[in-house]
């Protein structure tokens, strides 16, 4: 049976409801990658795709003490860096990223990360959603929302959009998100994603907006479809 079309109306109070039930069950959700500056998560996540933040940590414990500056990575030997790196997945890519990124700093922002959308996609490794947690975390700034696999499967999940395309998926959000709450929003989703609304097996019985998502029965559906998993 074909599920009823949610009129904008409609949607509009439930996204408020969702925002509400997030923010009080993750009143301290914040990013968790650890950085002290914007070059610092910058850095990190770069190093964040395909990788998990705990590892990421890991390894950028050692290496925010070794390299301080732009320039510190700009002149890095190319060897060298991968190595710093080396138990990050894609190590080669990200440290050719990293050195030409922080060239393009020293080059062109006096060492400085840039504080616009435009300037920092400008920089090899940096696509839109790194630039938008930098300017979100970093300098405080709502210039969009980040969507990573938690707040694109649970932009899915909740029925907020039917786009697949991350930039799509942005734009839809973006109309449904009051400005102010575009960073935290994102938080909410990931720290979600991965403390209740898990992947595979999602917790739906103990889902605190599982009365405001459409999927609310995932949890129950897979245990009934793959039991003892």
């Amino acid at each position: 049976m074909p599920v009823p079309r949610e009129s904008t109306s409609n949607r509009q109070v439930r996204v408020h409801q969702i925002l509400t039930a997030l923010r009080a069950t993750y009143p301290d959700a914040h990013c968790e990658l650890v950085f002290q500056s914007p070059l610092e998560l910058l850095i990190a996540t770069m190093l964040s795709a395909q990788c998990t933040d705990k590892q990421v940590n890991i390894v950028t414990a050692a290496l925010f003490k070794k390299y301080r500056t732009a320039a510190d990575y700009a002149a890095a030997p190319p060897g060298v860096l991968e190595e710093d790196i080396r138990r990050i997945g894609l190590y080669r890519n990200k440290a050719r990223n990293i050195r030409s990124a922080c060239q393009a700093l020293v080059a062109r922002h006096a060492g400085e990360v840039p504080k616009t959308l435009t300037e920092l996609t400008a920089l090899d490794g940096v696509g839109r959603k790194t630039a938008n947690v930098v300017l979100g975390n970093a300098f405080g700034l709502e210039e969009g929302i980040v969507v990573d696999t938690h707040v694109a499967r649970l932009s899915e999940r909740l029925r907020l959009t039917t786009e697949t395309d991350p930039v799509k998926i942005e734009s839809a959000l973006t109309k449904l998100i009051p400005r102010k709450d575009w960073t935290l929003f994102s938080h909410w989703l990931i720290w979600h994603g991965r403390r209740r609304c898990i992947a595979r097996r999602p917790d739906c019985t103990n889902c605190e907006i599982r009365n405001l998502c459409p999927s609310g029965n995932l949890g129950t559906l897979n245990r009934i479809l793959a039991p003892g998993v």
